[in-house]
């Protein structure tokens, strides 16, 4: 199961992440997970979020560019080893990782990766055969 993420373009000079950061404050948004990128000129924002169709509402009525991208959040142990042996199961079934970021939860005692792959249905089958655990949008709200 895929959970929307949100990819926020922000000019790349001081103030623009708290200015974000402001609109969603402002609108009682909570950051599930958030992983920033840059680039010479500009900078990306990924956010998880408990309402992305809301909050990308919101966004786009506060003149933000956004991107919706479907990603998975794999929930594994939170120990060594646990992240590696994800990975060699995607390795061997030749899914890329483009790019992850991750969090923990406070009422568990695991860890979360939001991962976005080449093929991301592909690797949810992958994932879902493995028994590895994928978190849900009603569970994200939970964590």
């Amino acid at each position: 199961m895929t959970v929307n993420q949100l990819s926020i373009f922000l000019e790349n000079k001081p103030g623009s992440l708290s200015k974000l950061t402001k609109v969603l404050t402002d609108n009682k948004i909570n950051l599930r997970a958030i992983s920033l990128a840059d680039a010479p000129d500009f900078g990306i924002a990924r956010i998880l979020v408990d309402d992305s169709n809301k909050v990308a509402e919101i966004l786009k009525a506060n003149d933000y560019i956004i991107k919706v991208t479907s990603v998975l959040i794999l929930e594994i142990k939170d120990e060594f080893g646990s992240l590696n042996s994800i990975l060699e199961l995607l390795s061997k079934n030749d899914r890329n990782v483009e790019y992850m970021y991750g969090f923990t939860g406070h009422k568990t005692n695991t860890a979360c990766m939001i991962v976005r792959t080449t093929d991301v249905p592909k690797t949810e089958e992958i994932l879902t055969k493995a028994n590895v655990h994928l978190i849900s949008d009603d569970e994200l709200r939970q964590l």
